[in-house]
């Protein structure tokens, strides 16, 4: 899913504004919606995370190539980080601390990218000033009080991602919850939303998308029964579409191909 161009959608800008307002202001904020809609998408998509976590990863020697991602990583000035089940407070720190590191050493190099070198290094996590935690359900007691020290010690704006819900839970942890500035309900495709989205992939199957037509109107009444404007869901449908129209020879999406194609991602789901 990641391969396909990002598609910009109104619950994307809005997740945008909101992580911009956390980091500003330098709180803590709780972005919460169903599965699939997107919230960890636009999450990477905000950190530049798609192209910065296998540059770090690999952290290979460095070369002409190296200016784009220190760029991004100034621009975003933000660790996207999605914690192991059972992962251990310790670990969690320790692994934060890594990605802080790496991304505030790239940020250090844009900014000083027209200086002499070598010069004196500095405190590099001082550059990064989001962090944002994907699947924060995973986080125990002794983590959230791990990182609500580390806000207060730092004023790293963080923002916690995780299922509806996950307010109530954070309730239950005074110190934490009292430090929320700011909290996000990332929701489903509209029926408007919606059509822009379908209007994007009939575009990259090479055709045209006519709500006005009666077989395209039939076929979006399908998409929007099976995803219930459900993105993940949307994303992977797609692919599937693709499928069912080459092998059957057909040129155009109907209801029959939406269904056909259902059918197969729910058996290999």
């Amino acid at each position: 899913m990641r391969n396909q161009a990002f598609i910009v959608t109104k619950e994307h800008r809005r997740f945008t504004e909101f992580a911009n307002a956390v980091r500003k202001e330098k709180t803590i904020g709780i972005c919460h919606g169903a599965a699939g809609v997107g919230k960890t998408n636009s999450a990477r998509r905000y950190a530049n995370w798609d192209a910065l976590e296998p540059y770090i990863t690999e952290w290979g020697p460095r070369g002409d190539h190296d200016a784009k991602f220190y760029a991004l990583a100034n621009r975003s000035r933000t660790v996207f980080y999605t914690p192991e089940v059972l992962c251990r407070p310790k670990d969690l720190m320790h692994d934060i601390d890594y990605w802080q590191i790496k991304v505030g050493i790239c940020a250090d190099e844009h900014i000083h990218a027209n200086e002499p070198t070598p010069r004196k290094m500095g405190n590099m996590t001082s550059h990064v000033e989001l962090l944002i935690i994907d699947e924060a359900e995973r986080l125990t007691p002794t983590a959230l009080e791990l990182l609500r020290d580390r806000h207060d010690r730092t004023s790293l704006a963080m923002i916690l991602i995780g299922m509806p819900g996950i307010d109530e839970r954070f309730r239950h942890y005074p110190q934490l919850y009292s430090r929320l500035g700011f909290s996000h309900q990332y929701r489903a495709l509209g029926r408007e939303e919606l059509l822009f989205v379908l209007d994007r992939h009939w575009k990259r199957l090479g055709r045209t998308l006519d709500p006005d037509d009666f077989t395209d109107a039939q076929a979006i009444a399908a998409i929007e029964r099976i995803t219930r404007g459900n993105f993940r869901l949307l994303e992977r449908l797609f692919p599937q579409i693709n499928r069912v129209l080459k092998i059957n020879q057909l040129d155009t999406i109907t209801d029959d191909v939406i269904e056909a194609a259902a059918s197969i991602l729910v058996i290999g789901n």
